[in-house]
């Protein structure tokens, strides 16, 4: 299986910012637990290479690590040095997917209107992150996917339990999701990695139903 098939096998991407070095494997072990296997990190997150590489490193086997809001090439090369194995971003920025490209890693840029997706994905994509996929809701996504079927499409932004399933009946190929499942807000204790792992698994369930 390759590394774009792995991540879009649970259909579930978790998007991880402002992760703690300090408790970024508990989190990742709990994620994975709960079957969700494609962690995404974001690289304003403090020594963020580091983490990449620790997680990497531990479950490379086991998880599909990648970065996140990666604006530029430069930055794209360097998680990738680190161990990142897809590289998503906000924005469409045609070198920074070259770059992905160009070392063998999946490029998911961000895009909300279909000149910017179509165009992303001319530029070598492999999957559009549809962002923020909150302003316009499910029924936006189903209206671009009509004309570009052919175009695989990962809302983003706004994705919880209560939306997922329309996402995915949609049109949409997987979900990123942020804050609704991973937050660093509280304490990152036994009860919240708890807590995480059925949610996890939550969004699983919900994807794995609404596809089929």
């Amino acid at each position: 299986m390759t590394k774009l098939e792995k991540i879009l096998d649970s259909g579930v991407v978790a998007v991880i910012r402002g992760a703690k070095p300090e408790k970024i494997m508990a989190v990742a072990k709990a994620l994975y637990e709960g079957g969700v296997t494609t962690l995404e990190i974001t690289v304003e997150t403090p020594k963020v290479l580091s983490l990449i590489e620790q997680v990497a490193s531990e479950y490379g086997d086991k998880l599909v690590i990648g970065a996140g809001t990666v604006l530029d090439p430069e930055t794209a090369r360097a998680a990738i040095m680190a161990g990142a194995q897809f590289i998503f971003s906000p924005t469409v920025n045609p070198q920074t997917i070259q770059t992905a490209k160009r070392y063998g890693v999946v490029s998911i840029p961000g895009a909300l209107t279909p000149t910017e997706i179509l165009t992303a994905y001319e530029h070598g994509a492999d999957v559009i992150k549809v962002f923020p996929a909150n302003v316009f809701g499910p029924g936006y996504l189903k209206d671009v996917h009509g004309p570009l079927p052919h175009i695989p499409l990962m809302p983003t932004g706004g994705v919880d339990l209560s939306n997922a399933a329309s996402y995915i009946k949609a049109g949409a190929v997987a979900v990123g999701v942020g804050s609704s499942l991973v937050s660093f807000k509280g304490a990152v204790d036994e009860a919240y990695l708890n807590s995480l792992t059925q949610t996890a698994r939550q969004f699983v369930e919900i994807v794995k139903a609404a596809r089929s």
